[in-house]
């Protein structure tokens, strides 16, 4: 790192190119690439894409501190202060993401009393007030979307209209392939299963999700939904091979291993 920064500071010297400000221009551009780095820090620390532990909480937590840092900095940015929100009210489900061997439990099933409601009324707090503002960007309606999601006392409680309509908006700012996946994932909530499998074909010939796991998984969710079994085992063991990360591997394993045996042993199924 150091013979790094050394040649780093050569290169400038001997570039001849003027230490000055960026213009206001140059900063937005550059504020992006630092929020997106965060971003994805904070992403890998709260679902490790690999290895035997589902969170690096080291990660998480160092982004949302830096992050803080930067809303510190910037504090009437709406994309910064969407950012923190973002992170605070998903890092607020942490306790409850994970049981007694470190196995992965999904949204639908955790424990919402473990929640941390400080986080998420500090987050809700942020979010109200840089919508508020006006001038809505894409982290801004990511944290909007964790709102909902916590204010659900159970599952059941969540508005799905409402997060269709956030992913509807984010869906024309932003090209990412993961919020199509998750607009999917919602419009099977309001219209049906088929609806989101419909969804899911026009992702089929989007390169970037070529091989990618959450798409098979996705798939298998909704196939379950709609009663086709068979369909759905395959695709959570396609997923499971895919993922690099131990605890989503576990995870869509036993999510096969269940529909096998409801699906041979349908009588010990009913009796459960």
């Amino acid at each position: 790192m150091a013979q790094r920064i050394g040649r780093a500071k050569h290169s400038i010297k001997s570039s001849g190119v003027p230490f000055r400000l960026p213009t206001s221009q140059e900063r937005d551009q550059r504020l992006g690439a630092v929020l997106h780095v965060l971003y994805l820090i904070f992403n890998e620390g709260y679902t490790s894409s690999v290895g035997p532990r589902l969170q690096r909480l080291e990660l998480s937590y160092e982004a949302i501190r830096l992050t803080r840092a930067v809303h510190h900095l910037l504090p009437d940015d709406g994309e910064v202060a969407g950012l923190l929100a973002l992170m605070l009210l998903t890092d607020s489900r942490r306790a409850a993401r994970t049981g007694p061997d470190g196995e992965l439990i999904p949204l639908t099933k955790q424990d919402r009393s473990l929640w941390d409601r400080k986080e998420i009324s500090e987050g809700i707090a942020i979010i109200t007030a840089a919508l508020a503002k006006g001038s809505i960007g894409a982290y801004q309606l990511q944290a909007a979307i964790a709102a909902v999601h916590d204010e659900a006392a159970q599952a059941e409680d969540t508005d799905w209209p409402q997060i269709l309509a956030l992913y509807d908006l984010l869906k024309r700012m932003s090209d990412n392939p993961m919020v199509m996946l998750n607009h999917a994932i919602a419009a099977a909530m309001v219209y049906g299963p088929p609806k989101g499998l419909e969804l899911l074909r026009a992702l089929d010939a989007d390169g970037r999700l070529t091989g990618h796991h959450r798409l098979d998984a996705v798939r298998a969710h909704l196939l379950e939904m709609s009663g086709d079994h068979p369909a759905a085992i395959a695709h959570y063991r396609i997923a499971a091979s895919r993922t690099t990360s131990l605890p989503e591997r576990n995870y869509l394993m036993s999510q096969a291993a269940r529909l096998s045996e409801s699906t041979t042993n349908p009588a010990s199924d009913d009796s459960a």
